[in-house]
């Protein structure tokens, strides 16, 4: 056995070795209960020893595992505290950071890609990645367009060998990580995100695809004074070569040990670019986990602009734009018309024929939606959002029984993903944003 199939064989044992781990734990604790240990206790032990494994091991691998973890972390801030605390570390590492892998493998994947002449236009390439991510890891280097061209920094992105193969073996084994997690993270359809994750995913394997979005984003945001966009230098097929963005931090460092003062700010630019994205570019970004998030503050160290990174992830919406009735929708819900409010969601396939809901509970499933944008300004907050995740998943709440009624169109799935994901990431920052203004000026129907 080679190599690399012995590391692809040694990932598989650890991800499937976690739901045992996990029952031999839950064993140990029932024996220190009737030993009289205090079940509260017990339960906590459980809970932080198999966090501590379970993110580990994600820490540990890239590919599907890697991503899932990523994915998860967003939504932390929706994680009741007693849970989140033992794993909050682990969860926060996984939004920027991953294992690197040899430089000569990345040079053997420039030659197969770019052709054995690109050392005479990638003149310099660090030794050493600058980044590390889910699928790929990032380099350094200088690049000349042509010979006696003055050259320029880029970031050269090389995807890891067999990518394709390490995440559908990784999904395979996540969906039954997927039960381990549930007893953590209660409330929380781990295996859904899963799902989700697998259909969307291996788009990302597409650098071709990547740096058409690219290029479409940074054409859309060329002109902004507060968002930039990286320029695509060259792309062969598991190789993007992009300009270099100089930034000493992401929002994962904001979220950490960020003043005030940033966390308003950035949260701010962060929110904007969600929704002013497809109005510019017809895509929205999909992968809005912090490490993606670059600060560009100003040179005496106030904030500045936001830098956006990796477009593998993006949706491509049907018109080009958010859904022309997402905005008036939620204008509704403020409004409390609840008559046209079920009327707008039926006509957009949210509650199906013959299905009978009850308008209050649809005002009740969407609070979070709806609650940000009531205000001029609206501050995010931990407590908020897991308030409100575990008020949308107990079953005693007229939004839980809302939500059974609701169906989620195909047109609308990523955006919901995506804007959860971006309500973590603000409630993580505990950001005071204006979101009203924001959705008036991007959300087509939202402004009267």
């Amino acid at each position: 056995m080679g190599e690399l199939p012995r590391r692809a064989a040694a990932r598989t044992a650890r991800l499937a070795s976690l739901p045992l781990t996990y029952a031999g734990r839950q064993a140990l604790g029932l024996g220190k209960r009737l030993g009289g240990q205090p079940a509260e206790l017990v339960v906590t032990e459980i809970q932080q020893r198999t966090a501590e494994q379970l993110f580990r091991t994600l820490g540990e691998l890239k590919g599907g595992a890697m991503k899932f973890g990523q994915m998860l972390s967003v939504l932390e801030a929706a994680i009741p505290e007693q849970y989140a605390a033992p794993y909050r570390a682990q969860l926060t590492r996984l939004q920027d950071s991953a294992p690197p892998m040899p430089t000569q493998t990345v040079r053997d994947i420039l030659t197969a890609d770019l052709g054995p002449d690109w050392p005479e236009r990638l003149i310099r390439l660090d030794g050493a990645p600058t980044a590390a991510a889910s699928i790929g890891q990032v380099h350094r280097g200088r690049w000349v367009d042509a010979p006696g061209e003055e050259p320029r920094e880029v970031a050269v992105k090389v995807q890891y060998p067999h990518a394709g193969d390490a995440l559908a073996s990784d999904l395979k084994q996540l969906s039954r990580v997927a039960r381990t997690m549930g007893p953590l993270v209660p409330g929380m359809d781990v295996r859904a995100l899963v799902d989700e994750l697998r259909t969307r995913v291996m788009e990302e394997l597409d650098y071709d695809l990547e740096a058409a979005a690219q290029r479409a984003f940074e054409v859309g945001f060329r002109d902004d004074p507060d968002i930039v966009v990286p320029s695509v230098v060259a792309v062969g097929p598991t190789t993007l070569i992009t300009t270099w963005m100089d930034s000493p931090a992401s929002l994962a460092q904001v979220i950490d040990q960020g003043t005030q003062e940033e966390r308003d700010h950035y949260g701010a630019l962060f929110a904007r670019f969600l929704f002013s994205g497809p109005g510019r570019t017809g895509m929205l970004h999909a992968d809005p986990h912090p490490g993606n998030y670059r600060l560009l503050p100003h040179e005496d160290g106030t904030p500045g602009r936001l830098g956006v990174l990796d477009y593998g992830a993006v949706a491509r919406l049907p018109g080009h734009a958010f859904p022309s009735a997402m905005g008036r929708l939620i204008r509704l819900a403020i409004e409390g018309d609840t008559a046209a409010l079920e009327t707008g969601l039926r006509e957009e396939g949210f509650v199906r024929d013959k299905v009978r809901i009850d308008a209050a509970q649809l005002l009740e499933f969407l609070r979070p939606f709806v609650v940000p944008a009531e205000e001029e300004t609206f501050v995010f907050s931990r407590g908020w959002m897991r308030q409100e995740f575990n008020r949308i998943n107990d079953p005693r709440s007229p939004g839980y029984t809302a939500a059974l009624r609701l169906n989620l169109p195909p047109s609308y799935l990523l955006i919901h993903r995506t804007w959860i994901a971006g309500l973590g990431v603000l409630s993580q920052l505990g950001a005071e944003v204006p979101v009203r203004s924001i959705m008036a000026d991007c959300l087509p129907g939202f402004a009267t």
